[in-house]
């Protein structure tokens, strides 16, 4: 693999921002460059999703998801080349929006714990009641 990688063309960030739409759709997913534009139409998330990871690091927000092997697998078609990291600190004049969207990820983390809790709570809550009466 990583005599691929060697091989493999590199892109900035500023290069990669620029496909950003339903019609040119790049993600950067683990140090690698995707062009998922094909796979808009196809993701069983939404073609939205991939477009609102796009201009970005969308690492953090694929591990989230859990993706499966198959989809992790199924990624390597698109594959175009790797990430130039050291192009993310120059972005950070604009870091108020990935913070943004980092609480966002926290807020919907703490959510998919505390909802399914809530939900068997009030199960038991019901069937206590329902046995009682």
């Amino acid at each position: 693999m990583a005599g691929m990688a060697s091989n493999a063309k590199v892109y900035a960030l500023e290069e990669v921002a620029k496909h950003n739409n339903k019609e040119d759709c790049w993600i950067v997913v683990s140090g690698k460059v995707y062009d998922v534009t094909p796979f808009l139409d196809d993701h069983p998330g939404g073609g939205e999703v991939l477009v609102s990871s796009t201009e970005k690091d969308a690492t953090d927000e694929f591990e989230f998801v859990g993706h499966s092997d198959s989809a992790k697998e199924m990624m390597k078609k698109y594959y175009i080349g790797e990430f130039d990291k050291p192009a993310i600190p120059m972005k950070n004049k604009h870091s108020p929006a990935p913070q943004q969207n980092h609480s966002l990820v926290s807020a919907m983390k703490i959510l998919l714990v505390l909802v399914p809790l809530l939900i068997l709570g009030l199960a038991f809550a019901l069937q206590y009641f329902s046995k009682k009466g």
